[in-house]
């Protein structure tokens, strides 16, 4: 009886590898299936190719008949019980950057007189995976570039690590571009414009409105006419010098002449830039003028400077 026992309880592990069936999921990293990725307990038999896995990124579904068959090929004591039954078969993959595919796409139409700061303008892509941390390294082959139109059409071959080389045909357009200052932030009316509001980008022409800015200088210490959204061009029309005076501000007006330079208080009745003529009342005789500013509050009024009316009065 003793002997009995022992001898069931070494054939406890052969009866349950014979039970053992096949694993709902699978993930792989390797190039080929073996018969242990799909069926649990296939013992010696484990190591045996029987496949292709799935390209980077793609998946595998492996069927109840397709599970049958294997399983009767290989000798495994195994049948599905449902028709459900199946192996899904996964292989991770990382996809190629549409950045990389443009680069390696504009080296080989800069051969071809390809304008350096035109964009492209890619046509619909297919997801192209390749293992991951496995950098790919992609070749541009057969590029054509219509000049006239701007279409171009190339052949990618993605080579990496793991995987067979990956073809893909590939077409689309270069477009022109034009350099335009745009907002970094949603601006409202009267800011001026600092260093960290504005950055000068390329965009495509057809975007590009005639008057924009296309230089920082031209915008940056400049006051908005009208509010701006985020990424929004700056047009030139829009932007003025920020007023040094502003309307009802105290001004000292500097009144000069040949040898002689007087000061008197006056009020700013309008808003003013450097260099910008605002009309200003002198406090003391409340005669209105006109002055020019040449600074923060101050007005230069030109000796015997006439009177002048104001609107309304």
């Amino acid at each position: 009886m003793r002997l009995l026992f022992l001898l069931l309880l070494l054939a406890l592990p052969a009866a349950a590898q014979e039970l053992a069936g096949p694993r709902p999921l699978v993930v792989t990293e390797d190039t080929v299936l073996r018969l242990g990725d799909i069926f649990e307990g296939a013992g010696p038999r484990a190591a045996q190719p029987i496949g292709a896995a799935p390209a980077p990124g793609r998946r595998l579904v492996i069927e109840a008949p397709q599970l049958a068959a294997l399983a009767r090929a290989q000798g495994l004591p195994w049948r599905p019980v449902s028709a459900q039954e199946r192996v899904v078969v996964e292989r991770p993959g990382q996809a190629v950057p549409r950045d990389d595919i443009a680069a390696a796409l504009r080296a080989e139409l800069l051969r071809l007189g390809l304008d350096p700061e035109a964009e492209l303008e890619l046509g619909p892509l297919p997801s192209l995976m390749v293992p991951p941390g496995a950098p790919p390294r992609l070749l541009a082959e057969s590029p054509s570039l219509d000049a006239t139109s701007g279409r171009f059409a190339a052949t990618l071959a993605v080579i990496a690590e793991g995987m067979p080389v990956l073809r893909q045909r590939i077409a689309g357009r270069a477009l022109p571009t034009l350099a335009a200052v745009v907002a970094t932030r949603r601006l409202s009316l009267g800011e001026v414009v600092g260093p960290g509001d504005a950055r000068l980008l390329r965009l495509r022409a057809e975007r590009v409105r005639p008057g924009t800015a296309d230089q920082l200088d031209q915008v940056l210490g400049q006051q908005l006419r009208r509010p701006m959204g985020a990424e929004a061009p700056f047009l030139r029309a829009d932007l003025g010098p920020p007023p040094l005076v502003e309307k009802n501000a105290l001004v000292t007006m500097v009144v000069e002449a040949p040898g002689l330079a007087l000061t008197a208080q006056g009020r700013s009745l309008e808003a003013g830039p450097r260099g910008g003529l605002v009309p200003v009342m002198n406090l003391a005789s409340r005669t209105v003028v006109e002055g020019q500013v040449i600074g923060p509050g101050h007005v230069r009024v030109a000796m015997g400077a006439a009177p002048i009316r104001m609107a309304g009065e």
